[in-house]
């Protein structure tokens, strides 16, 4: 098992920045990936991007790419999200998840995101 612990998400005005945090622990080493994705109120949740453990491999979603960076710690057992150039289309609960192989396995309990316009 893996637990995921996420933290930063707050209220911030449009055009500001954040970084979110996602804390791993349990059975880390058989985490291939972790990933940042987003619920907004009344729509399906989407992806952001993932980070692979050991290279540190980053994809994003075309739409957010430029704006969000996802990084690591040397260990690989922090993840975070970097978000600048907040709007007020971000406001969403973000969650990060964790991946063995292939699927999202693992879930945190999700952080709100607001932004003010």
């Amino acid at each position: 098992q893996v637990q995921l612990v996420e933290s930063g998400g707050r209220l911030v005005q449009a055009g500001g920045s954040l970084r979110l945090s996602c804390a791993a622990s349990g059975r880390i080493l058989s985490v291939y990936k972790t990933g940042w994705f987003r619920q907004a109120p009344g729509k399906e949740r989407e992806f952001i991007a993932s980070i692979t453990r050991i290279r540190g491999t980053t994809y994003y979603t075309d739409s957010l790419k430029g704006r969000f960076t996802i990084s690591r710690d040397n260990a690989g057992n922090t993840v975070y999200l970097q978000m600048t150039s907040l709007k007020s289309e971000d406001t969403a609960v973000y969650y990060c998840a964790a991946s063995p192989n292939s699927g999202w396995t693992y879930w945190g309990q999700g952080t709100q995101v607001t932004v003010s316009s």
